[in-house]
């Protein structure tokens, strides 16, 4: 098995052996292995940064816990932001874990310009994060606990 592909990965061969756009000119799934953080960010290193973001993302998961065990229950709007962060980050420890990567498999673009291939958890931290900085800034869980 190349590059920690089990033969048995039905996923991964599939990608492997894709070759044609799903959406021509705008979306494909393609198999890319990130060793760092966001847009590859530290991937260049020698290995201890597989280490350094797992303990990255157990630290932030665990703060992202009790900030969410502590909320009222009638912020419900930073209590699903905060989850999507906290599902994405574990997903990524999971993998980052077991591979020694993050296995990214999402491709949009529209030639020449691409955007870096990403996987599902990305997208729950990303949305995430956008959710919570939208609650906040118009103060959506207060308004509700106001009402």
């Amino acid at each position: 098995a190349e590059d920690g592909i089990r033969d048995s990965d039905s996923v991964s061969a599939f990608l492997l052996n894709r070759s044609s756009d799903l959406i021509a000119g705008f979306f494909d799934l393609m198999l890319a292995y990130n060793e760092g953080a966001a847009f590859s960010f530290l991937a260049n290193q020698d290995g201890w940064q597989r280490w350094f973001f797992a303990l990255l993302s157990s630290v932030i998961s665990i703060v992202l816990l009790v900030w969410l065990r502590r909320l009222p229950l009638s912020h419900r709007w930073t209590a699903l932001a905060i989850s999507l962060v906290i599902g994405g980050a574990i997903g990524n420890l999971i993998d980052r874990v077991a591979y020694g990567h993050v296995v990214d498999f999402l491709l949009f673009y529209i030639d020449p310009w691409y955007w870096p291939a990403f996987n599902i958890a990305d997208s729950a931290i990303s949305v995430g994060v956008v959710t919570l900085i939208i609650t906040e800034l118009f103060g959506l869980d207060r308004k509700r606990e106001a009402a």
